[in-house]
């Protein structure tokens, strides 16, 4: 069982309030109750979802915020769809602050107004999860905007996607019965690859369409996996930022 948090033993104050409200935003997609560990470093969240198909990796850094105080290592347990409607209410020049107090998760927004929402902690019996230790063939670094694109034009054809590496190029594909989409992303200055050609693996458009709207935080990601084997992919903003998701997967039927 979760121990909640007791006393104001925590304050948070965020300038650039859409590292959380975009990331949070993303997250919900996949998972609704979650725990943070805020601790000296940073915010952390490590969850799976609910199918036990997409974990999702996220730090907010403690040089990310204007104010942070963490008296002692403290765990966070909260409805992520009742921290999201929160968020939504975030204007761009707002500054947030979270507190705690009797056992709720208080938000301040500091704009042209005061504004403050009190949120109530859950209980979360499920054991902490760990990252596992993933040793991949292949790791693509690109721009963000480009992997994206990819997932948007393979998801017009089927519903899953296939990731390879061939000669001087990382390919993005999909087919169903009667068609193909095949995005060839060749190796530049923007894009960096790494790997065996040949390597390959599918997985699902429908998770990767949940998560590659992290680039609308972080410009670049970095894209690992192997054949046959779960997928990483990372966005990262120096100082302030880490959101990584692994995802299982698809078995081939052919």
């Amino acid at each position: 069982m979760t121990q909640l948090l007791k006393g104001d033993n925590v304050k948070l104050a965020l300038a650039e309030t859409r590292l959380l409200k975009d990331s949070i935003g993303i997250i919900a997609d996949l998972v609704t109750e979650v725990r943070f560990k805020i601790t000296k470093n940073g915010v952390e969240l490590t969850a799976m979802d609910p199918a036990n198909v997409a974990m999702i990796v996220f730090k907010l850094l403690s040089s990310a915020f204007a104010e942070y105080h963490v008296e002692t290592e403290t765990t966070l347990c909260v409805n992520l769809n009742d921290l999201k409607g929160v968020l939504r209410r975030v204007k761009p020049a707002d500054t947030l602050t979270l507190t705690t107090a009797d056992g709720k998760c208080v938000i301040t927004l500091q704009g042209s107004s005061k504004r403050e929402f009190s949120l109530p902690l859950v209980d979360i019996d499920e054991r902490e999860q760990k990252i596992p230790d993933l040793k991949f063939a292949a790791v693509v670094t690109t721009d963000a905007s480009v992997l994206t694109d990819a997932i948007e034009d393979a998801d017009i054809i089927g519903e899953s996607v296939a990731l390879s590496i061939n000669e001087g190029a990382f390919t993005v594909s999909s087919a169903s019965d009667l068609s193909k989409a095949t995005i060839d992303i060749p190796e530049d200055s923007v894009t960096r690859i790494k790997g065996p050609a040949g390597t390959r693996s599918k997985y699902s458009i429908e998770y990767l369409k949940r998560m590659t709207p992290a680039g609308k935080l972080a410009s670049t990601v970095e894209i690992a996996f192997s054949r046959d084997y779960p997928l990483r992919l990372d966005y990262k903003i120096i100082d302030k930022m880490d959101l990584a998701f692994i995802l299982a997967p698809r078995v081939e039927n052919d």
